[in-house]
């Protein structure tokens, strides 16, 4: 059975349409499957109608998470729950377009456990995202010290070994593509056009991607932490070329009350640049020690069963009571 989990957050205007376009690209598949909507606390009327999509679809399940988790989180969950020897993961607002689906289970069929949809192109109106996704990828490629599929998300597939390897993780902070290929086994790539949005707003904020490009490069690389010998040696560089200036200057006096405010300002700003990078590894040791799960899930609504589980506990333990049952 073939699973595709989509995270959902505010996207009523949507909805329908996603799943109509899903439909349709499995029905071309001679395999079983189900989708799974994970609502991670819409406020608008998501829930209700990805509920309502249930009535017309037994394949449908309906993941409903305690409150707003993020992204991350989302998948997550999804992750959890669906019961697929294979996985799809796409995000929900149909600019991952359902018809390359195919083209993932068509790799899969010729072996690979792992399958990777690479952006060939992307449509993007918000133009400050056209500027930033290519700077991104470039900063990640030069400071990975993992290679990582650079123009991709998290659409894509995998196969159930790979999904049991990545749910076993148990890390906090993550950059879900960086993940998939961690992890290894065998990989195999599928390019695409990556669309504009059908309708609605984006959901992430700025901060939110900024959060994340920064849970990516610390994730798989250790560059910005050793940049700290870089600037200490470009500090002490700039330390003798002030000193020497001041030896060589006729004005000694006004020459080493500059050099010493430049050196002094230029220190300060060195200091306090390798303290936000540490800061930003010691944040992300403070999450993983303190072991807290990505998303907590509310109900699992399976149309077959006709059955809902309300529940407190973290994600892990209710699927594996849920499958249990």
């Amino acid at each position: 059975m073939i699973s595709v989990v989509v995270p959902i957050y505010n996207e009523e205007e949507i909805i329908s349409i996603l799943h109509e376009a899903i439909v349709n690209s499995m029905q071309a598949l001679d395999e079983s499957w189900e989708v799974v909507y994970v609502n991670d606390g819409s406020r608008d009327s998501s829930l209700q109608r990805l509920r309502g999509l249930q009535n017309t679809d037994s394949r449908v399940v309906v993941v409903e998470l305690s409150r707003n988790w993020g992204h991350s989180g989302a998948v997550w969950a999804g992750m959890q729950t669906a019961r697929g020897d294979v996985l799809v993961l796409m995000d929900g607002d149909l600019q991952d377009p359902p018809e390359v689906i195919p083209e993932l289970v068509a790799a899969w069929r010729d072996g690979a456990q792992v399958v990777t949809a690479v952006r060939r192109s992307r449509q993007e109106s918000r133009k400050y995202l056209a500027i930033l996704f290519p700077l991104f990828y470039r900063v990640l490629g030069a400071l990975s010290d993992y290679p990582i599929p650079l123009n991709a998300g998290i659409f894509g597939l995998l196969d159930r070994r790979a999904v049991d390897s990545i749910n076993a993780l148990r890390e906090g902070n993550r950059y879900f593509p960086g993940l998939r290929a961690w992890v290894g086994y065998a990989t195999a790539i599928v390019y695409y056009d990556r669309h504009d949005r059908v309708g609605g707003e984006g959901k992430l904020s700025f901060l939110s991607r900024i959060k994340y490009a920064m849970d990516a490069i610390t994730s798989f690389s250790y560059k910005p932490l050793r940049v700290s010998f870089v600037l200490a040696s470009l500090a002490s560089a700039a330390a003798l070329v002030s000193a020497l200036a001041g030896i060589i200057s006729d004005t000694a006096v006004n020459a080493w009350g500059c050099g010493a405010v430049a050196a002094i300002f230029f220190v300060g700003a060195l200091l306090l640049f390798v303290l936000g990078i540490l800061g930003e590894y010691l944040g992300r040791v403070y999450d993983e020690v303190r072991g807290r799960p990505l998303s907590i899930i509310h109900k699992v609504h399976y149309a077959e069963l006709d059955a809902m589980r309300d529940t407190t506990e973290s994600a892990d333990l209710v699927v594996e009571r849920l499958r249990a049952a």
